[in-house]
Parts: C-alpha cells; sequence; structure tokens
C-alpha cells in the first residue's frame, strides 16, 4: 500500500537547536530513495507503507543513537485507493484552482 506521511521529529534534552538531527534523518530518507519534500516543520515523504515506516523507525535509531534520549515525533499518514496521487499532483491541484 502507498502512504504519504507528514514527519516531525523532535529530539528532546539535546538544547534548542535540532537540525543536525533533522540534517541526520534527511541524509537516511535519501539512502532509502524514498519521494520526499523537507519543509520548515518537518518532512513529507511517500512510498509503500513498509519503505516508509522503516524510515522512520531507522529515524528515531539514528537520533537515539546520537545522544537524545527522549524523542517524540508527529505523524499525519494518508493513503488512497480511488487513484494513485503523489505529492506534486496535491500541489498541482491546488495550484490549478488558485488560477481561477
Amino acid at each position: 500500500m502507498n502512504v504519504m506521511i507528514d514527519f516531525c521529529i523532535v529530539p528532546l534534552g539535546v538544547g534548542v537547536s535540532v537540525s543536525k538531527y533533522v540534517a541526520a534523518c534527511e541524509k537516511i530518507i535519501q539512502s532509502m530513495h524514498l519521494s520526499h519534500q523537507l519543509h520548515p516543520y518537518g518532512t513529507v515523504i511517500e512510498g509503500e507503507w513498509d519503505d516508509v515506516f522503516a524510515c522512520v523507525k531507522a529515524c528515531h535509531q539514528t537520533v537515539h543513537d546520537m545522544g537524545a534520549p527522549r524523542i517524540t515525533t508527529t505523524l499525519k499518514v494518508g493513503t488512497r485507493t480511488d487513484k494513485k496521487q503523489s505529492m506534486q499532483d496535491k500541489i498541482d491541484s491546488v495550484t490549478e484552482k488558485l488560477k481561477s
């Protein structure tokens, strides 16, 4: 099953800046060859369910390995069975509506 998630991982107990942890997760996502889009408060990732959630697990493990004693993660998860739809398809749909 194809899934699209909005993923926001926040390491706790590591200070105010978390960009090095986000960068480590971005490298994991890239290495897994998942379609994704980084945004200021998280990352949208799309792909097969098992691959996407294996990525989330790998990010958690890596952030813990980097010294974060605690992590809180927010996920929004979406699936569709009526049609195949990508991140770009969703953006294009809104962009088209804005033209009218």
